[in-house]
């Protein structure tokens, strides 16, 4: 298959507790932490080349209630590209407070669209349906919520389509078992969601290598527009620079 043009590589800063983080599966007793300075580990991602930090507040979507206002503020002034921001984000005031941060030009909602789908349209009536993107996050075929910690009982393929005739057209497909465990991206999934649902779909869960992104390429189809990566740039096995190069 011929490679489609661009995939957009976005690296991940977890938040819990003021320190940057990753869980494993998405489990809070598996956590390791990698930097106190949010905003350094986002200057070190520009100067990678990147052209958009993905920030989940994770203390957030446990609770509800966006827990790192002032340091994605930090973050958000630290660096010129956008920010893309998630965790916590289940009422409109919540999403419009952060919104309102300059460089950040992308809420991400998951549970609010689950669970509070007038909600979600309230927000995507008042910043608009390039601004507002949702996370589904797939937990043995089950979309998972409240920080991953619980389950809905509906269908994957029917909660994307339910979002995208609300009018949201950028969805982040994650294969939660397959996060922080160094495994490889569940593509194949990811793909078939793109092309059931009609989004475009950035991917995340799993990238280890830059064989990893180099098979996204040559594997994906057109809705397939980005990827997110995390530990495996903060341990060392992804050359950022090299990934928006490859990527390019």
């Amino acid at each position: 298959m011929d490679r489609i043009a661009k995939l957009d590589i976005i690296p991940a800063i977890d938040l819990s507790g003021g320190a940057v983080v990753r869980l494993a599966r998405g489990e809070f007793g598996k956590k390791t932490v990698y930097s106190d300075d949010p905003a350094g580990v986002a200057r070190r991602f520009e100067e990678a080349g990147v052209k958009r930090i993905h920030i989940v507040d994770l203390d957030g979507a446990k609770t509800g209630e966006v827990a790192h206002y002032d340091l994605i503020k930090k973050i958000a002034a630290a660096v010129t590209v956008p920010i893309q921001v998630g965790g916590g984000m289940r009422t409109l005031a919540m999403a419009q407070k952060v919104a309102d941060i300059p460089n950040v030009n992308r809420i991400i909602v998951s549970t609010a669209a689950a669970e509070k789908p007038g909600e979600l349209q309230q927000m995507i009536s008042a910043l608009g349906d390039t601004r507002v993107i949702i996370s589904v996050d797939i937990k043995d075929g089950k979309v998972a919520t409240r920080g991953w910690l619980a389950e809905t009982e509906g269908d994957p393929i029917a909660f994307g389509r339910s979002a995208y005739e609300m009018g949201l057209r950028i969805a982040i497909y994650t294969d939660v078992r397959q996060d922080g465990m160094m495994t490889g991206p569940n593509i194949e999934a990811a793909s078939g969601f793109a092309a059931a649902t009609g989004f475009k779909v950035i991917v995340a869960g799993g990238v280890s290598s830059l064989n990893d992104i180099e098979m996204i390429m040559e594997e994906r189809q057109a809705r397939i527009i980005g990827v997110i990566i995390g530990r495996a740039v903060y341990e060392g096995m992804i050359d950022l620079a090299a990934a928006v190069e490859m990527a390019s």
